[in-house]
């Protein structure tokens, strides 16, 4: 067995959603999965998995494994053979936490397929992918592109004769001020993301719907500014948090304590059950604590950590693990 190439590809962990952004606007996150792709001459081992980090023995390592099938599929759309080979796989993002676990593997599968190809695809068709695969754009696209993204699809009409209409994907980079800082709480319990949509009403109110539409306009903008006051209002939301949060055990006792320590609002990273504060640099500490030691009396455990947005993306790394 002989090495053919090798290449690493780094993903950063999303936030999505962002309170009034609900399925649409997401951010990345300085957190990443490191996923290594070694492309080999074996017949007989066309596929070798192993997984290191938290939470390792959970991931599957066959033909499933959803890296592994956004690798495939990539191969698929270029109608290549894929090739033999091993991956290695570097835990760093928390599975089922609202925290982009999957689209990490999703995009980082899509990518390292892409490069050990070749290159075939442009980012944009790479992304398209993503999106096809997640079945929605919030999480795959920041992790691909990095940055803050809000994506909104359009209606192309065709050619008259054929009478059809495809979607199109229009994806707008919002700048984050330098002194909003997410403060991300995640605890030692698991959501997902299926049970928190089963939760939520099939239809809407007008009311709730121009609600959602004047705080996702106002969030924009307070995350280019940075004014507190306009994101402690745009954080609000009446569409999913609502809701999902009486799936969190703690949720409001650690909603009160962000507030109370300085932070503008706190939101459900995802389908949770993360939870996502925004503060500035000179609170960030403090809202850390004042987080972790509510849900500690809630009898939940928890890693609270300030991280930094990620304004790269997915990127190979070609490093040795």
């Amino acid at each position: 067995m002989s090495t053919v190439s090798t290449i690493s590809v780094t993903v950063p962990a999303t936030t999505a959603n962002l309170g009034p952004g609900f399925d649409c606007i997401g951010a990345a996150l300085s957190l990443y999965n490191e996923f290594q792709f070694t492309q080999i001459n074996s017949a007989e081992t066309p596929l070798k998995i192993t997984v290191t980090g938290a939470e390792a023995e959970r991931v599957q390592t066959d033909e499933s494994n959803l890296l592994y099938q956004a690798f495939l599929k990539l191969y698929q759309h270029i109608q290549k053979t894929p090739p033999p080979v091993e991956i290695d796989i570097k835990l760093g993002v928390p599975l089922a936490r609202g925290l982009g676990s999957s689209a990490t593997a999703i995009v980082g599968g899509l990518v390292g397929a892409n490069l050990l190809a070749g290159e075939p695809l442009r980012q944009v068709d790479v992304m398209q992918l993503a999106i096809e695969m997640e079945g929605h754009p919030d999480n795959v696209v920041p992790a691909l592109l990095g940055g803050c993204r809000l994506a909104a699809t359009g209606l192309i009409l065709e050619p008259p004769r054929r009478r059809e209409h495809r979607e199109e994907w229009e994806i707008c980079n919002i700048p984050w001020h330098w002194d909003v800082v997410p403060v991300l709480a995640i605890p030692d319990f698991e959501l997902s993301t299926s049970e928190a949509r089963k939760v939520l009403p099939s239809e809407y109110s007008r009311g709730d719907a121009i609600f959602n539409a004047a705080h996702l306009g106002l969030l924009v903008r307070g995350l280019e500014t940075g004014r507190g006051n306009w994101l402690r209002v745009a954080m609000q939301d009446k569409i999913h948090q609502p809701y999902r949060k009486s799936l969190i055990q703690g949720y409001d006792a650690v909603y009160s304590a962000a507030v109370n320590a300085g932070a503008y609002g706190m939101v459900i990273s995802g389908a949770g059950p993360t939870l996502l504060a925004l503060t500035d640099t000179e609170k960030a500490e403090v809202v850390c604590q004042a987080m972790e030691s509510a849900w500690q009396q809630a009898e939940v455990k928890a890693e609270v950590k300030a991280l930094k947005v990620d304004f790269q993306g997915a990127r190979r790394t070609d490093i040795e693990f």
